[in-house]
């Protein structure tokens, strides 16, 4: 049906068929009569540009002012989410609004205060679709899993840490603790990330000298261990493990020391030190009295561990704190994790802005839940500097504090969040100024070879063949100085009859060059030839014919002397040999010439396995390979007889080689 209203609308716009004979058509299709006042309705211009509608809430359009003004009518002033979507149906920006239609109405018009990436997310897309709500706070859950979701290109990306490290609590009987960078959804408990690999060390070592854990990725099931398949290890020895894999730790004791694990990892010091407590009074009432000791030592070593948090004021428990910091282009959300007083952990978190219209409410609605869940906080109570609605935190409270404590808490975070937006600030004026050792070789490269460029791109083509036979050749692609391997191209000569370099190089080149252009591709910069001022010539060749001489620099590469000629001029350039641009193009000369030996290696080679009976007559390559199967060689087949064969393959073949060889 979509592809019948466009057939409508273009005909009715650009008068290339009479309107009448395309109603007549359309009302003949069951869906036309529903749908034709609408059509009628609506002026010749704006039906050019809107291509279907599929309902009373998506709009697909060019979305230009004058679009919006026809449908806004349509558009709802209730609260509600609304999408816009690209012409391949994917959502490019996801946002909330009290007022659908006044905020849609925000994108379009002449404003000099939009941004760049705004004026584009609104070019590219096709059609806009919402979804009405109750209340603002039901659009403000629907916007936020709706982000979860489809992850759009325009709304704000919270950057992941995929390079920061967790300590993984694994899913199993008799867990192990361990660190890693990848995140399973196998049910496992993760705690992090951590930025810090002293304090994840520090932490590490502290759960290896309190609760001796197995490392060991045995499967301890009950049947493994009642069947005494496992031996203990040298962790059991230096008492680094109690070994349940011989059954000399029950289940239950080993699961209290993962709990206790826990609590430390989210910060509970207390329950730990409670564990250790009782732990003691009850070995010193069974009179085991070297092992209590032991456990005084753990509590002592634990102790001077929480020592070097730092402990905020007994008056605050568990909280939660949150501070945003920004400008035009990227936001960072700084994170104090506190449990029972103590700061446990601190973590900044980078928002790239993708919109103009992105507040800071927004942008804590959006960040504080994630977070939350990344870190596995169990606060019930958030610290910020303005009131913000948190979808999907429910019996959390907010507190916006004014003096006290909970106010030096908000002013550290702050303090944070803006030293993280200054710092990147001058790392990127840093970066913007800093030259890459790379980058240094590509300018000493354009001076020495007088370029008006930069030759980030670079292309070095190559022959081989051996007296004529099997001619190949090889383009190798350089980008940014080193070799980019996905874009090497081998080529097998087509037009070219015996050994000939000069014209094997002018049809490479020109079929190089002709499906660049042909698809649109950049070209190089810089073209190498391996070979002297013939083949420098006849590259030269096909470049003109295709009209890019202007567009990119071409030289030749003389073996003997390292010479560097350029096209109509006889007389080498001699870069200094200890240059590194010319080693540059060496490495890619020497690349080449690699490269296109191999192909022409393998087809030489093929060529010397190929059987002498592929030339006989009405014989294929399946027949032959039975043939070679069966006795073992060409010279065996030659001396088989016509009921050998025919025994082999059948009695047609037999005819066929004896016809061949003068043996009929």
């Amino acid at each position: 049906m979509g592809d019948l209203w466009a057939l409508y609308l273009w005909g009715r716009c650009c008068e290339y068929v009479k309107p009448e004979i395309l109603n007549q058509k359309l009302l003949l299709h069951p869906e036309a009569v529903s749908q034709r006042k609408l059509f009628t309705s609506i002026s010749a211009t704006l039906l050019a540009r809107i291509l279907t509608i599929r309902g009373k809430n998506t709009f697909f359009t060019t979305m230009t002012t004058e679009d919006f003004k026809a449908m806004a009518a349509a558009v709802p002033r209730q609260p509600g989410v609304y999408r816009f979507i690209d012409p391949e149906g994917t959502i490019l920006y996801v946002g909330k609004a009290k007022n659908l239609r006044n905020r849609v109405a925000s994108y379009f018009g002449e404003r000099k205060d939009r941004q760049h990436r705004t004026r584009v997310m609104v070019k590219k897309a096709a059609r806009i679709e919402f979804t009405i709500v109750n209340t603002e706070a039901d659009a403000l859950l629907l916007e936020n899993a709706l982000i979860k979701t489809h992850q759009p290109r325009y709304n704000v990306n919270l950057k992941d840490d995929k390079n920061y490290s967790y300590i993984c609590i694994k899913k199993e009987r008799f867990p192990r603790v361990f660190i890693t960078r990848q995140v399973w959804r196998d049910g496992s408990t993760y705690f992090g990330p951590y930025t810090s690999k002293g304090r994840l060390k520090k932490i590490l070592d502290l759960v290896k000298e309190l609760f001796p854990l197995r490392t060991c990725k045995y499967d301890l099931s009950e049947k493994n261990i009642e069947s005494g398949k496992f031996k203990v290890c040298l962790e059991y020895h230096i008492k680094n493990c109690e070994a349940p894999c011989v059954a000399k730790e029950s289940e239950e004791a080993y699961n209290q020391k993962i709990d206790q694990v826990k609590n430390i990892l989210r910060g509970n010091y207390g329950a730990v030190v409670r564990h250790f407590k009782g732990e003691m009074e009850r070995l010193a009432g069974e009179m085991e009295f070297e092992r209590a000791q032991q456990i005084m030592e753990k509590l002592q070593a634990f102790n001077n561990y929480q020592a070097k948090s730092q402990i905020v004021t007994t008056s605050i428990k568990d909280v939660d704190v949150f501070s945003i910091a920004m400008d035009e282009k990227e936001a960072y959300v700084n994170y104090i994790k506190i449990v029972e007083g103590a700061v446990i952990y601190t973590n900044t978190q980078e928002l790239q802005l993708n919109l103009d219209d992105e507040d800071i409410e927004s942008l804590l609605s959006y960040s504080i839940p994630i977070m939350r869940e990344r870190f596995d906080s169990q606060a019930t109570e958030i610290i910020l500097d303005r009131e913000v609605e948190l979808p999907g935190l429910e019996g959390v409270s907010i507190t916006v504090p004014k003096i006290g404590d909970k106010k030096k808490l908000l002013e550290l975070s702050q303090k944070n969040a803006k030293y993280y937006l200054l710092n990147r600030k001058k790392q990127k004026i840093s970066h913007q100024n800093r030259q890459t050792p790379m980058e240094r070789v590509l300018k000493i490269m354009q001076e020495d070879l007088n370029m008006d460029a930069v030759p980030l791109h670079i292309e070095c083509f190559d022959n081989s063949n051996i007296s004529g036979t099997n001619p190949a050749s090889a383009c190798v692609v350089f980008k940014n100085g080193k070799p980019s391997k996905k874009d090497y191209r081998h080529y097998t000569i087509k037009t070219v009859e015996g050994p000939n370099d000069f014209a094997s190089m002018e049809e490479v080149v020109h079929r190089r060059y002709r499906r660049l252009l042909d698809e649109g591709e950049p070209l190089p910069q810089l073209v190498i030839i391996d070979g002297g001022k013939g083949q420098l010539s006849s590259a030269m060749k096909s470049v003109r014919l295709l009209g890019i001489e202007d567009r990119m620099t071409v030289v030749g590469i003389a073996k003997k002397l390292e010479e560097i000629y350029y096209p109509n001029d006889s007389i080498p350039l001699h870069i200094n040999k200890k240059s590194p641009s010319l080693k540059i193009i060496q490495q890619a000369r020497d690349e080449a010439h690699r490269f296109s030996l191999r192909l022409h290696r393998n087809k030489r080679s093929k060529n010397f396995t190929r059987s002498e009976l592929l030339d006989v007559p009405g014989i294929g390559e399946k027949t032959v390979q039975a043939l070679i199967a069966h006795f073992g060689s060409t010279k065996k087949v030659k001396e088989a007889t016509a009921a050998e064969i025919a025994k082999a393959t059948n009695l047609n073949v037999a005819k066929k080689l004896f016809a061949h060889y003068g043996k009929g």
